[in-house]
């Protein structure tokens, strides 16, 4: 199995989906150390494309690999270049549709995946879940190769310039750490942009409580961001029926109407959300 290389593989990578493939050993060696693989493990691979991860991933000491590929063509390949190994399986189709479960039975606890670009935002959803809808399953540890800019958008701290909208969602979501950069260079095609790996450890413990309130805070990070520049007294105070109320709140936790939202961290965020919920100042028509 380690005698196949790139070339052997003949496929023209496709720009519908998003195609280039890692070839960096390198890197490919970081992502599974980051995934942090024993004989409890069970994995799904988003994206194999020609196999190279795939082969790491199934050396590994993981039970089971799981691994969905769109591209009918690349399953044929995989299919064939890993019709050997028992711990392997392949299902075709879109990862925004098909069931995310192993075909042997046993619960998926890890992610790997080389994301497409143009649907970062859909797939991030579906692995860890939205502010206001828990996820389908409840992995553990995901790491996932992604476009450098939204990486430093989901790892920005308040004040940073990265820091956003999408920022907040993740990092109440998951516990988000840098694990390499990754050059153009070190794929085949190169992308025109260079890629980072973030590993994300989702916080399981979510409650409904959380999701109740997280509604609410996807439509205050919308509109506080929307317009980014602005105080918060610009955004926030459109938008409740008691200025005293909140100005209050905003002082007991440190905060300045003054501020703008890219200065606010995430727990504040949540805090600031919770309590408008609770304290019932939210004009109706919000």
């Amino acid at each position: 199995m380690g005698d196949k290389t790139l070339n052997d593989f003949r496929h023209i990578p496709r720009k519908r989906f998003g195609q280039h493939w890692l070839k960096d050993q390198g890197v490919l060696n970081k992502i599974v150390k980051a995934a942090k693989l024993n004989s409890d493990d069970c994995v799904l691979e988003v994206g194999p494309g020609r196999g190279a991860l795939t082969e790491k991933l199934i050396e590994s000491q993981a039970r089971f690999i799981q691994a969905i590929e769109l591209d009918r063509d690349l399953v044929a390949g995989l299919k064939k270049r890993f019709i050997d190994q028992n711990k392997f399986s392949l299902r075709e189709g879109d990862v925004l549709s098909v069931p995310l479960n192993a075909a042997n039975g046993e619960i998926i606890n890890k992610v790997v995946a080389n994301i497409p670009y143009n649907i970062t935002g859909p797939i991030l959803r579906r692995l860890i879940g939205e502010l206001c809808n828990p996820p389908e399953n409840n992995f553990e540890t995901l790491v996932i190769l992604m476009q450098k800019e939204v990486a430093q958008r989901i790892l920005a701290q308040p004040g940073n310039s990265n820091y956003s909208a999408l920022s907040v969602r993740i990092q109440l979501l998951a516990k988000c750490q840098f694990v390499c950069d990754v050059s153009a260079r070190c794929f085949q095609p190169s992308p025109k942009v260079d890629s980072k790996v973030v590993l994300f450890e989702p916080h399981l413990s979510l409650g409904h409580e959380f999701y109740e309130i997280g509604n609410l805070l996807e439509k205050l990070l919308k509109l506080a961001f929307s317009g980014r520049r602005k105080k918060l007294r610009n955004t926030i105070g459109s938008f409740v029926t008691s200025n005293d109320q909140i100005k209050e709140f905003f002082a007991y936790r440190g905060i300045s109407l003054d501020q703008r939202p890219q200065e606010i961290s995430p727990s504040n965020w949540f805090a600031l959300a919770k309590a408008l919920k609770e304290t019932s100042v939210i004009k109706n028509d919000f």
